[in-house]
């Protein structure tokens, strides 16, 4: 059985690297300092989402159905999964908007199924 290999120090937090690349086969070694890929870093549950999305074409509606997950759960792991690639997830007011809206479609939902009341409905629109 292999494991994937950690890619942040338990100590200090500081990203590892790798120091030795072995061969399974003829048992050859390789000693160095080699920098792991940097989808190699993401938590498992970043690089599971990572795969979907591809595996969707980066479709979110697609990526919704695939793990019956809703949109603003879609887009809180792609922001997620970018951040810890080391980028800042765009702060784009469109996209801003779009959020809120399925979030209010979202919260609508739960309150026409039964799941909130009314109050509860109108204090979490507020708090979009």
């Amino acid at each position: 059985m292999k494991y994937k290999a950690p890619g942040i120090c338990p100590v200090c937090g500081e990203k590892l690297s790798i120091t030795k690349l072995g061969c399974p086969k003829c048992s050859t070694a390789i000693e160095g300092d080699f920098q792991p890929c940097e989808f190699c870093r993401l938590p498992e549950e970043d690089l599971d989402f990572v795969k979907v999305f591809i595996k969707c074409r980066g479709n979110i509606k697609d990526v919704e159905k695939e793990l019956g997950i809703s949109y603003p759960t879609v887009r809180g792991k792609l922001d997620g999964v970018i951040k810890n690639l080391g980028f800042e997830p765009a702060k784009d007011s469109v996209k801003d908007k779009e959020l809120k809206e399925a979030s209010k479609l979202e919260i609508l939902d739960l309150l026409s199924k039964g799941e909130i009341t009314a109050k509860e409905a109108t204090e979490k629109i507020k708090n979009l």
